[in-house]
């Protein structure tokens, strides 16, 4: 039997959404507002899933506070408060859409749980537009 358990995580980050390779006219077409010069901010809210089977010696899928902890210590202290354009190495040649963002967390906590446990990674940039990736 499989069960999913989930944890809540919030950061706060500065983007740009543009291709260098790309004219500002035709940035500005594709990427409308989002490719703002001076940048522009989200509040995202984080959502880890980890499924697997219960550990019959403790009950758990994973242990919460481990999870916890990854989550502080690879994603909410390499993103907040950062502007992910210049800040953040994954995005230095990699447009930090919610798509890419998303599966950047992903392939950073996925090598750091035990192989036989499965990753959703769910991120919301706004309360109304979020995106999900799971490795597929």
């Amino acid at each position: 039997m499989k069960v999913t358990v989930s944890r809540k995580a919030h950061f706060n980050a500065a983007h740009r959404l543009y291709r260098k390779d790309w004219s500002n006219e035709k940035n500005d077409v594709v990427f409308g507002k989002c490719n703002n010069p001076n940048y522009h901010g989200h509040n995202y809210e984080l959502i880890v899933s980890v499924t697997g089977q219960i550990d019959k010696e403790t009950g758990y899928v994973i242990d919460m506070k481990v999870l916890k902890e990854l989550i502080k210590e690879e994603v909410e202290d390499v993103l907040d408060h950062k502007n992910l354009n210049e800040d953040v190495e994954a995005f230095k040649n990699l447009n930090p859409t919610a798509e890419n963002i998303v599966v950047v967390i992903y392939n950073i906590l996925k090598p750091k749980l035990n192989s036989s446990l499965e990753l959703e990674v769910t991120l919301f940039e706004t309360p109304r537009n979020f995106v999900s990736y799971s490795g597929k």
